[in-house]
């Protein structure tokens, strides 16, 4: 496939109060547009619903028209759109090295657990590819729960990483648990 044929890719975000019908909306467009859903992640954010979406099209198509054909479902939903192009060196799909485990992290909800916990995967450099969190519990006693997907760097193994964080699980007072996650063959 020479360059010319390559099609346009564009990262497209959406953000605003949660609703029925956003994710719909937003494909319908999409789908009438001919665009296909390279890549995608949608979550609710207490009362907010947020979309990235990495998106193509053949050439020739621009950011402006997608952009424009977008513009209406948002506002119609009250939600705010950023498209953004992508160049060739931000479009190849990257594997992530080392293995895949799951970090999870439950404790009293305090300042500083994302930070500090972060921090030091950074420093075991832990490659940190999904994050999610959330408060469970009741307002009086809530319990934050951390919930990470993470690549570990050659050598490292789940059970190191998660004795490495253990002055860590002390000093926040949370529990960390570190699982490797196993492949399922199709």
């Amino acid at each position: 496939m020479t360059k010319q044929n390559e099609p346009a890719h564009y990262a497209v975000s959406v953000v605003g109060k949660d609703r029925t019908g956003i994710v719909a909306g937003i494909a319908e467009v999409l789908f009438r547009l001919g665009c296909n859903i390279a890549d995608s992640s949608c979550t609710m954010l207490a009362g907010e619903f947020a979309m990235i979406l990495i998106v193509s099209h053949a050439k020739p198509f621009s950011k402006t028209h997608l952009h424009e054909e977008l513009k209406g479902v948002c506002d119609s939903l009250g939600m705010s759109l950023g498209v953004r192009t992508l160049h060739a060196d931000e479009i190849t799909r990257q594997e992530t090295e080392g293995e895949i485990c799951m970090i999870s992290v439950y404790g009293a909800d305090q300042p500083g657990i994302v930070y500090r916990v972060t921090r030091e995967l950074a420093a075991l450099e832990v490659n940190i590819t999904d994050l999610n969190t959330k408060l469970i519990g009741t307002p009086e006693q809530p319990v934050y729960v951390m919930m990470l997907e993470a690549a570990l760097p050659p050598g490292q193994t789940p059970e190191g990483v998660e004795g490495l964080l253990d002055n860590l699980k002390k000093e926040l007072n949370v529990e960390i648990g570190v699982r490797t996650v196993t492949p399922v063959s199709l």
